[in-house]
């Protein structure tokens, strides 16, 4: 349904939803754009429209070849309420997670030319002022090139990327005085200094671009996963595990810019400018093989299936197997990405509390997982219980039958229905008697 925003753009259909508003399709006065509506709530906050404002004339005049322009910055009262909007260039292909979903890792050159292409954006974005504050794969958008077909695939420079929602995260991030004790971000790429408290400056751009760059190679983010809390904490107190199979230049210029401390960073245009550098030494190199340690990590956490069926099987009666199923929609390894989540920094003594060293042992995929001390310990104490619920289970179930069958009369030791007895037929539907 057509809908008039500011008296001169229409929009027409909705080409996403995110955390922040909703994406529309729309035309304006040069032909169509890309309309992006804040939420309802957004809207009504009395303070949003004066930051607008303040924000409009540097973000119009944010102008690059790797950056979604925006056209105007709308402020408009409707019959349905106040209506706060950005009208952009309109990009016709997928963002980059879109692209990541479909093909879970990129090989190392194309991964690496997005990833210069974006920091030459953010160059231009620092240079100015700006700090964008939640760079992330779902603000990467991917144009395809003409000619292309519009596949959206790097091979052969097919598409190009462009960086979208400057400004956003700032403008709706409450004043300074009303959003105290509070953080506005995507955890998965939130710079340990924000988490401190600290305000955002350049060096939190880089940090998330080049966690960005790490999920291209590798398929997942370095410290993601999980309760939000827990990633925020490893963004403190953990270091990021080292990728095998990339050059060891691009992985000490992921270290640099992955640093705890925002001055170790190096600066946008200087990323750009070693990441160009580095294409020669990524030509050709094959995506990754590698597992998720995480995925891993979480499946070696589940309970053995002996000790699950002897821990269950004296007090319920079995029926068709159990799976689990995540409480979350789509929950799975990373998948805690929502834009512009606001969440209580956690104070000294809970960021003291993690895990320090590496989050995380990366290894070939199918190699075996060495793991730490901790965690075989663990692993072979769950072993050991369910080997000792197994075998009592099983002495028990001897025993039985041995006193059944004894006491049976025919020596056979089988029922009316020719079962034996003391053994429980399962039943298609559980809980039937």
């Amino acid at each position: 349904m057509a809908r008039n925003i500011g008296g001169q753009y229409t929009t027409h259909r909705v080409l996403g939803r995110g955390g922040a508003g909703t994406v529309w399709l729309g035309e304006g006065p040069e032909g169509p754009v890309a309309i992006k509506v804040l939420r309802e709530d957004l809207a009504a906050d009395p303070d949003l429209a004066e930051r607008f404002a303040h924000e409009r004339h540097a973000l119009l005049g944010l102008e690059h070849p790797h950056i979604v322009g925006v056209h105007d910055l709308l402020v408009s009262e409707g019959p349905e309420g106040r209506d706060i909007a950005l009208v952009m260039d309109l990009v016709r292909g997928p963002d980059l997670r879109a692209h990541l979903d479909r093909e879970r890792r990129l090989a190392p050159r194309d991964a690496v030319a997005l990833t210069a292409e974006v920091a030459g954006a953010l160059a231009v974005a620092h240079a100015a002022g700006i700090v964008h504050r939640d760079v992330k794969p779902e603000n990467i958008l991917l144009d395809p090139v003409e000619g292309s077909g519009g596949e959206g695939v790097r091979e052969g420079g097919r598409f190009t990327a462009l960086l979208t929602d400057f400004g956003v995260a700032k403008l709706i991030d409450e004043p300074r005085h009303g959003g105290k004790g509070g953080v506005v971000g995507t955890p998965d790429y939130m710079a340990p200094e924000i988490v401190e408290g600290l305000p955002p400056r350049a060096a939190v751009d880089i940090y998330a671009l080049v966690t960005v760059l790490y999920e291209l190679l590798a398929g997942f983010t370095p410290f993601g996963g999980g309760h939000p809390g827990a990633v925020l904490r490893r963004q403190v107190t953990e270091t990021a595990a080292e990728l095998p199979g990339i050059p060891a230049e691009l992985w000490e210029l992921i270290q640099q810019c992955l640093a705890k401390a925002p001055a170790s960073r190096l600066r946008a245009a200087e990323l750009a400018s070693r990441l160009r550098e580095l294409l020669p030494a990524v030509a050709g190199l094959p995506p990754l093989d590698i597992g998720d340690p995480l995925a891993e990590a979480a499946a070696e956490a589940e309970p053995a299936p002996a000790a699950a069926h002897a821990a269950g099987a004296a007090d319920e009666p079995q029926g068709p197997e159990r799976v689990a199923v995540p409480l979350v929609r789509g929950a799975a390894p990373d998948s805690e990405r929502a834009t512009h989540t606001r969440m209580r920094v956690p104070d000294a003594e809970e960021l003291a509390g993690g895990a320090h060293g590496t989050a995380r042992v990366i290894r070939p995929a199918g190699a075996p997982r060495a793991g730490s001390a901790r965690h075989g310990a663990a692993a072979r104490r769950r072993r050991r219980l369910a080997v000792t619920a197994a075998a009592l289970l099983a002495a028990g179930a001897v025993g039985g039958w041995l006193l059944l069958s004894g006491g049976g009369g025919d020596g056979g030791g089988r029922g009316d229905n020719g079962a034996p007895l003391g053994v429980v037929e399962q039943l298609d539907e559980p809980g039937v008697p």
